[in-house]
């Protein structure tokens, strides 16, 4: 049976007492790392800010959606109050979270690398990421912008009592963020993996940041430009979108969906790498089918730039373009089905303990399986085109990414704290909130589900009486999810101070991560490990167990 060879005890080496989570050389030392782990814990304060604003635009729109009349904003305040949710829920959490917070933080220690490849370029990463949204709160000041997240021209070019530009700023250099993290990631997986760590015996959360990684490179820079062309348009009337200067408007939506729809697998991806690794750990299987569950990460990120036109089969585009796009969009389903049914066999007569990193990674399973057979119906043109505009929309999307994300994300959270902060949270507690999370996500996005099908149109701040009992209902599950998401704020930050010691690998996994101390030291490993088993090998760790019992 095969071993890790060479993995010092990380616990007595004799090294300078350095440790991340120690604030031993003041802030200024937090400011200028280069430590992985330290920059992933700048990531994650910042994008807890940025969840709880763009919570709150949510709340208020919800708050105005309680009745049929627009009685708490005006249209325009309304129009505002969604894109700013929008924007600053993908940008700027939905997009970075477990890439910036959880990878940063794991990946080079899951490979056994002391650190990313540019530690430099991982610092510039989080400030370009800290100054976009500096620039989108800037928008927000200046008066917000009202066009939709998605920037759809003419609105974004011509209608002037938006703040495009500002906004257009802070997307463009957090896109640089995105950029520099995917190809940081790109390179140490490459050039840094510790010998043995052949691409076979990778964890498949290493696959699923891989494959992500080459879509942040690869699409975020149309974005970019997309959104240069709309500032530079609006700004000296340069006629890439406006017909009557020889523009098409319908190019934008080209642009704009090429990254954007990628830009769903730049955000799920990572999060089902999360949850191949708790469901191995706390089924105490190797993955069920491992092989096909890492190609089935490229095979996403590879479909998912072929269909960006479902996106547009109410634009206008050819009817044969539509047939190839919904065709493409139907199988991109299937690399998803495998993953899902993989991860299903993976538990079958496994040992499987429900911890709460467990508990949300189910909740992640019937989320995404919801959000993914939604998406069936809108690849089906005659289908898509009756429901396209109307709440259908936002409830699938809503179940995909911010129901199958942050479950996923939040899986990660909880598995990873450990380590992370070598200390526990209270599991009775956090159990509840993985409930509640959940019971509150169906609760508020199910009933949307319906009101769509009824025909009620999205980005509307008034709607006929007849929706309103489904809007209640939307809104009462609000309440509930965001109980969900503030319990995990309060009791990991009390866990920080109060909880108890984790020890080095508290879940009994197999990763080289819960192979070291906790929290990990500066440079993560005394000496690099010589790897020679296979990944989520918990044959072998029960083997290791039976000869100390008997020893």
């Amino acid at each position: 049976m095969s071993t890790i060879v060479t993995l010092p005890d990380q616990t007595t080496a004799k090294l300078p007492k350095r440790n991340y989570i120690n604030n031993e050389h003041g802030l200024m030392s937090w400011l200028l790392t280069g430590d992985h782990k330290r920059i992933a814990m700048l990531y994650l304060v910042s994008i807890t800010f940025f969840f709880l604003l763009g919570g709150f635009f949510a709340g208020m729109v919800r708050l105005e959606l309680l009745t049929p009349q627009g009685d708490l904003m005006s249209a325009d305040t309304y129009n505002k109050m969604f894109t700013m949710h929008g924007i600053v829920m993908i940008f700027l959490f939905l997009v970075p979270s477990v890439p910036a917070t959880l990878g940063n933080f794991v990946l080079p220690i899951m490979i056994g690398a002391k650190d990313l490849a540019f530690p430099k370029i991982n610092l510039l990463s989080w400030y370009l990421y800290m100054a976009g949204g500096i620039f989108t709160i800037a928008a927000l000041v200046l008066g917000g912008v009202d066009t939709g997240w998605t920037f759809t021209t003419p609105l974004s070019t011509h209608y002037l009592n938006t703040h495009v530009v500002t906004t257009a700023t802070a997307i463009f250099v957090a896109g640089f963020s995105s950029i520099f993290t995917g190809l940081n990631f790109i390179v140490t997986i490459h050039r840094m993996r510790a010998p043995g760590m052949t691409w076979f015996r990778l964890p498949l959360f290493i696959w699923s940041q891989y494959a992500a990684s080459i879509l942040m490179v690869l699409g975020t820079p149309v974005l970019a430009i997309s959104i240069v062309l709309v500032a530079l348009e609006r700004t000296i009337g340069i006629g890439v979108f406006d017909p009557t200067k020889g523009g098409d408007p319908l190019l934008f939506q080209h642009l704009f969906w090429f990254y954007s729809h990628p830009a769903v697998y730049i955000m799920i991806l990572p999060g089902m790498g999360v949850i191949s690794e708790v469901i191995s750990t706390f089924s105490r299987k190797r993955v069920f089918g491992y092989t096909a569950v890492a190609f089935s990460s490229v095979a996403i990120a590879l479909f998912g730039m072929f269909v960006w036109a479902h996106h547009m089969f109410i634009m206008g585009i050819s009817n044969y373009s539509a047939l190839v796009f919904s065709l493409l969009s139907m199988l991109v389903a299937v690399p998803s089905a495998i993953k899902v049914f993989n991860w299903g066999f993976t538990m079958q007569k496994g040992s499987i303990t429900f911890e709460t990193p467990m508990l949300y990674a189910m909740g992640f399973l019937g989320l995404f399986a919801i959000g993914g057979v939604t998406g069936i119906f809108l690849a089906a043109l005659g289908m898509d085109i009756m429901l396209t505009e109307t709440y259908f929309i936002v409830a699938h999307f809503h179940f995909v990414m911010v129901g199958g994300m942050l479950m996923a994300f939040l899986s990660g959270l909880h598995f990873w704290w450990p380590k992370m902060t070598g200390r526990m949270y209270p599991e009775s507690l956090s159990k509840f909130a993985a409930v509640v999370t959940f019971v509150g996500f169906v609760l508020t996005f199910f009933p949307q589900f319906l009101v769509g099908y009824l025909g009620m149109p999205r980005r509307y701040h008034a709607y006929p009486a007849e929706y309103q009992v489904l809007n209640v209902l939307s809104t009462a599950g609000a309440t509930v999810l965001g109980i969900g998401y503030m319990l995990p704020i309060l009791y990991l930050g009390w866990s920080l101070k109060y909880g108890a010691i984790a020890g080095n690998n508290p879940w009994q996994a197999t990763g080289l991560e819960w192979q070291i101390q906790s929290p990990p030291l500066t440079e993560n490993f005394v000496e690099i490990p010589i790897v020679e088993q296979e990944a989520y090998d918990y044959e072998w760790l029960a083997h290791q167990k039976e000869v100390t019992t008997v020893g």
